[in-house]
């Protein structure tokens, strides 16, 4: 995840994880940080971790874990605003709560039909989608979680990419943050050609 950038492409490096409740963000976030499983308990607020990255050549990544209990998620849009990233953690198990999962996730990346601004302060932000629980039986295939998301309907300015995974053991974990990385990377230098256009 490094690709010779220097550090300063990471310095103020914000991505914030979210998801329903019980669909594993705080066992990514730590599983990112130690390395290890780490038995969790329902996050009440926030988790906030810097963690370096050995993929990311030692660089430092400030990781926000927002809690999915439904009286948090409007929380969400604040803890999101001009974030870097966002990682979307999803229980590809519980297929009856990915309607709900899509529903939240636009919350976040659009604003209501009453405002008057078309773009929202998210809207560009890189996602991506962590299918977590692939090791388990009955999980859905990618390209499922991918439909049931309605990820299409996010259009051109927003790139995405959906990572099947198991965050108790860390599988896809760092090949989904290279994606997100590189997406993020694109997107900087997309708007740094476009400022100079501008000039």
């Amino acid at each position: 995840m490094g690709g010779g950038l220097s550090s300063l492409s990471f310095q103020s490096l914000h991505i914030v994880l979210l998801g329903l409740d019980s669909a594993g963000k705080t066992t990514v976030l730590y599983r990112l940080k130690f390395n290890e499983f780490v038995n969790t308990v329902p996050t009440i607020g926030f988790n906030s971790e810097r963690i370096r990255l050995s993929s990311a050549k030692g660089l430092s990544v400030h990781f926000w874990d927002v809690g999915g209990q439904e009286k948090l998620r409007p929380l969400w849009k604040s803890y999101s605003r001009g974030a870097d990233g966002i990682i979307y953690v999803v229980d590809s198990v519980d297929a009856e709560r990915l309607e709900e999962a899509r529903t939240e996730l636009k919350c976040v990346l659009f604003p209501p039909l009453w405002q008057v601004t078309k773009l929202s302060e998210n809207q560009g932000a890189p996602l991506l989608v962590i299918a977590n629980k692939q090791d388990l039986p009955r999980s859905l295939p990618v390209s499922a979680v991918e439909r049931q998301l309605a990820l299409h309907e996010l259009g051109p300015h927003t790139s995405y990419h959906v990572q099947p995974a198991c965050a108790i053991i860390g599988e896809g974990l760092h090949e989904g943050l290279e994606q997100l990385y590189h997406m993020i990377m694109k997107r900087r230098r997309n708007q740094r050609a476009g400022s100079t256009r501008r000039k």
